[in-house]
Order: structure tokens, then C-alpha cells, then sequence
């Protein structure tokens, strides 16, 4: 392991999480680069993406095969050395997704075409249909594959990995994120 977890945030660092940003782990020529709907107020606070416990990004990464083992939250950059990045589509951290308009949404939308065109990863990978849908004007969207693309860029959709998204367990996250990584890593 790499790095120490940071402490566990207390009631008042999380509501003065609210508004914050969570730096990009983002570089040129990434195989997948892994979008988020926005940070929430634990990854805020802790200034790591998918921080909250019960979080299954990095549980499903590992059994997708993605990582040798299951990151942690403070372990994020360890992502770049297997072709992977993290971003989000709304920058702001909030409380919950619902808390974010259409209208944000789709201005992240716009932003995230320009930053995958500048850094050109392989695949796009957008951690939640709904978002993926408004963002990108693309209301009839499934999850998988998307027919298209950002500059050379292709586009996946994948199901959102928070613990409160009680649809897709981690068997089936594991499966979805696998079917990314076979196609992100086929050469």
C-alpha cells in the first residue's frame, strides 16, 4: 500500500466539504478514463475520488481486473500506471447527485468533451446512465458501448458504483467493468 488513509471526516469537515472540487487523476494516453457523476461530500472532505465506504469503484476495478489488488481512495494515482484516470462530470462536490440541475450537467458534459479531446484517453467510461443521458443529449442510451464518439475516443456507459445504487451488485459491476477492460486492453 501506498500512502496512509486520511482520517475519517467529522460531521462539521463534511458540510464544509460542500462546493469543493477533487483534483483530476488524469494524463495523456490513458487507456480508460473513468468518469464520475460528481464528488460527494466524503471525497470532498478526504480530497480522493470514490472515498465514501461502500463505494464499489475500487472493489469492482479489482475484480474487473483492472488493478493487481483493491485500491484505496488515498491510492488513486496508482490508476495512471495501469492506463487508467478518474474525473468527474460535475466538478462541485454536493450531498447527493440529485442536488445537481440538468443545466450543470450539461455544461459538464461540454467541459468533458473538451478535456477528453485534449488528453485523448482510448475509452470514456461514464459512471452512471442517467448523467450519461442529460450530459450528452442521448436520452435512449444503455449501458455498454455507445455508438459515439468524442474525437477518437470511444464512449461506455457502466452503472453508477455508489453503495446507495442497489441495482447492480458487485458480481454485476465486476461482469460490466470486465467487458470495458477486455475491449479497453484487446490490442
Amino acid at each position: 500500500m501506498t500512502g496512509q488513509p486520511p482520517p475519517k471526516p467529522s460531521r462539521a469537515e463534511l458540510a464544509a466539504a460542500v462546493n469543493r472540487s477533487v483534483p483530476d487523476v488524469i494524463a495523456p494516453g490513458l487507456r480508460v478514463l473513468f468518469c464520475g457523476i460528481n464528488p460527494g461530500l466524503y471525497s470532498g472532505a478526504t480530497g480522493h475520488h470514490f472515498a465514501r465506504p461502500g463505494n464499489r469503484f475500487w472493489p469492482a476495478l479489482h475484480a474487473a481486473g483492472f488493478t493487481e489488488r483493491v485500491l484505496r481512495p488515498w491510492e488513486e494515482r496508482e490508476l495512471l500506471r495501469v492506463g487508467c484516470g478518474i474525473t468527474n462530470v460535475v466538478a462541485r462536490t454536493t450531498a447527493s447527485a440529485a442536488e445537481l440541475s440538468a443545466e450543470e450537467i450539461i455544461a459538464g458534459g461540454r467541459a468533458l468533451v473538451a478535456k477528453v479531446l485534449h488528453v485523448q484517453p482510448r475509452f470514456l467510461a461514464v459512471l452512471g446512465v442517467t448523467v450519461y443521458r442529460t450530459a450528452f443529449a442521448q436520452p435512449r442510451a444503455r449501458l455498454g458501448r455507445q455508438p459515439q464518439r468524442i474525437g477518437t475516443t470511444q464512449v461506455w456507459v457502466l452503472p453508477n458504483p455508489s453503495g446507495l445504487n442497489a441495482h447492480y451488485q458487485l458480481a454485476d459491476l465486476a461482469r460490466l467493468f470486465a467487458e470495458l477492460r477486455q475491449a479497453a486492453f484487446a490490442d
